[in-house]
Parts: C-alpha cells; structure tokens; sequence
C-alpha cells in the first residue's frame, strides 16, 4: 500500500537537523566511501541500507547499555536501537540529496500482545528512477529476522500482525517523531528503556 508524506515538499526530506546531521565530517566520509563502491544511485542506497543493518548493531541485540541519537554518534559508537539507526541512515541518504523519511509500527513488545506494545522506528527512501517510496528497515538482522533492500516486495524486519493488534501508521515523516527522541534523552540506560520505556503509540 502506498504511504502518503505528511510533508508535500521533498526538500522537507532533505533537510539537515541537529538530529540528522549530515554535514559531520564522519558522515561525509561514509558517504564519500560508499559513493566509491556504488556505479548508481540505486547502487548507493542499497549499500547505505546494508551498512546501517549490518555495521551498526542492535543496542538490544548486544546487550548494550548506551543510548545513541544523533547520527553522527550513532555511527561514532557503532550502536543503537531503532530509533537512533533510522537517523543515521536518513542521514547518510539525504547527503547523496536522496529524500529520506520515517516510518513507524506498533509492534508487541514480546512475542504476544500480552507483553504489551511499542511504537518500532524504519525509513522510507525515494527511489528516483522509479518515481516513487520504498519502505526499508535496518534495524538489524538475527535469527528470524531478515530485512533484506527491495523494489519489489517489501521485506521488513517485522511483518504486521492484525490478529494481534499491530499496525503500519500509514505516513511517511520528515523528522523523527518527538515521543521517540524523547524516549532517548530521557532515559541513561538502554536495557531499561527498551523493557520500561519504549512509547506505546504515537
């Protein structure tokens, strides 16, 4: 299903942020490192969608009490939950001037919707030579999870549950939702705010 913008202006999902900062000179330097690697722009995105997938780890997957935001410390310390990994991966498309965006999911927290829900952080890319969005979610690959880079059919960490209550919401953003750098600056260790503090619902 195709996702509206909540912004009409691409230039919206280019715009450098505090957040997604992607004039710092690491992520210029990434950038220039994939470019080398990448004969087109499809190439490019690809290659930014699977560096952030398999080069910046889970935080929850490692154990890791650190909280990243920011992109460039995302990618500084290698690490961070979804929340922060969307905002590097922005970040590393809108310097190629790629319009990048996010999207969200509500999500059980565990396997069951008796262990309650959170709000999962992806991104949505434009693909110029196709004219239109494609939704991409690097969140990280592990045993029963496998997001792979598609034109074709969406392969995403977490396909949507409807028995269980969980949802796409159906916009693509230009900013980072509030509730979810909210959730990373007020909190100082990961392992708890990812079991107790995760929002719920935008």
């Amino acid at each position: 299903m195709p996702f509206p913008c909540i912004s009409p202006s691409l230039t919206d999902y280019l715009a450098d942020s505090e957040i997604v900062d992607y004039h710092h000179p690491a992520i210029q330097a990434l950038e220039a490192e994939l470019r080398l690697q990448a004969p087109d722009e499809t190439t490019f995105i690809r290659h930014a969608f699977e560096y952030v997938r398999d080069h910046i780890s889970h935080s929850w997957d490692i154990q890791s009490s650190r909280i990243t935001c920011v992109a460039s410390d995302v990618l500084a310390h290698k690490e961070g939950i979804c929340y922060a990994k969307s905002n590097l991966l922005c970040a590393i498309l809108r310097s190629q001037g790629i319009p990048a965006g996010y999207c969200y999911q509500r999500l059980t927290l565990g396997d069951t919707p008796d262990t309650g829900y959170v709000i999962h952080a992806l991104n949505a890319v434009f693909m110029p030579a196709a004219g239109r969005w494609i939704r991409v979610d690097a969140r990280g690959n592990k045993p029963g999870i496998d997001a792979q880079f598609s034109l074709d059919q969406e392969r995403l960490a977490f396909p949507i549950r409807k028995e269980y209550d969980e949802t796409d919401y159906p916009f693509i953003y230009a900013e980072p939702h509030p509730s979810t750098i909210r959730v990373l600056r007020q909190h100082y260790d990961c392992k708890m705010m990812y079991l107790h503090g995760l929002p719920a619902e935008l």
